[in-house]
C-alpha cells in the first residue's frame, strides 16, 4: 500500500468523522497541492478506498472550481444483511472478506480484536487448499487462540 494513499485516506476519514453533515466537500486540485501529488493520485484513493461497497458515495462536479463531495453512508441491519449476502455468497476471496471485516469495524459492528480474530481465520495461511475438515478446524482454533494471546490484548 502506498504511504501517500494511506495519508490521503486517513485525512479524508478524519474530515468525515468530524463532519456533522455526514459528508465533506473538497477540491481535488487543492487536496493534491496539500499532499504534493498529482490529481490522479487523489482519483486513485477515491476509486479504491471510498467506494459504495466500502460505504461511501463520491460525487464530482466539474468546472467553476469544481468539488468532490464524499458522503459516508450509514449501515442499517437490512443493508448489513444484504452486504454480507452480496459479499460472501458461496465463496469469497481473502481480499473481499477483509474489505467486509474492515467495513464492519469502521461501522463499530466489530471491535478491533474481533476483526483481528476473524482476519486470522480467513488468511490464506490458515485456509490452505486441500485440507480436510479436522485440519481446517485445528488451524482455525490455533489462529483464534494465537490472536487472543497476542501481547497487545493482555489486560495486565
Amino acid at each position: 500500500m502506498s504511504s501517500l494513499a494511506n495519508k490521503i485516506q486517513k485525512y479524508i476519514n478524519e474530515l468525515l468523522a468530524n463532519s456533522k453533515e455526514g459528508y465533506i466537500e473538497l477540491q481535488r486540485s487543492k487536496l493534491a497541492e496539500q499532499f504534493v501529488c498529482v490529481p490522479s493520485q487523489i482519483n486513485y484513493v477515491l476509486g479504491t478506498r471510498f467506494t459504495i461497497k466500502q460505504g461511501y458515495v463520491v460525487e464530482s462536479q466539474q468546472g467553476g472550481g469544481g468539488y468532490l463531495r464524499i458522503i459516508k453512508l450509514p449501515l442499517t441491519n437490512a443493508q448489513l444483511l444484504t452486504l454480507i449476502d452480496e459479499t460472501i455468497d458461496k465463496s469469497v476471496s481473502e481480499h473481499g472478506a477483509m474489505e467486509l471485516l474492515k467495513r464492519l469495524y469502521n461501522e463499530d459492528l466489530l471491535t478491533f480484536r474481533e476483526m483481528l480474530i476473524m482476519k486470522s481465520l480467513i488468511q490464506r495461511e490458515t485456509l490452505d487448499e486441500g485440507l480436510k475438515r479436522d485440519e481446517i478446524r485445528a488451524r482455525l482454533i490455533k489462529a483464534m487462540l494465537i490472536t487472543l494471546l497476542r501481547q497487545e490484548f493482555q489486560q495486565n
